[in-house]
């Protein structure tokens, strides 16, 4: 029980010693700027996802209080 222990603790201090590196230090910032990356495209794709609901609504709105379907894909120039 005691070696399992001490074997789990060299590791971990191991593995400590290896983030204070600085190839330790870059792998953590470069795994940072994944992670931002990938939040800032799901954030992307959501504000899309966001733009087409709503310009949707809008043409929707449009047809039905002047009766001229303006939505896209249906002749009308768009701006």
């Amino acid at each position: 029980m005691g070696i399992a222990a001490g074997v789990v603790a060299s590791r971990k201090a191991s593995a400590k010693a290896r983030r204070m590196t600085p190839a330790g230090a870059a792998e953590n910032i470069s795994d940072a700027i994944r992670e931002l990356a990938n939040a800032m495209g799901s954030f992307g794709a959501d504000v899309r996802a966001g733009m087409v609901e709503r310009e949707a609504e809008l043409h929707a709105t449009v047809a039905a209080r002047t009766g001229i379907d303006v939505a896209p894909g249906h002749g009308a120039p768009r701006a």
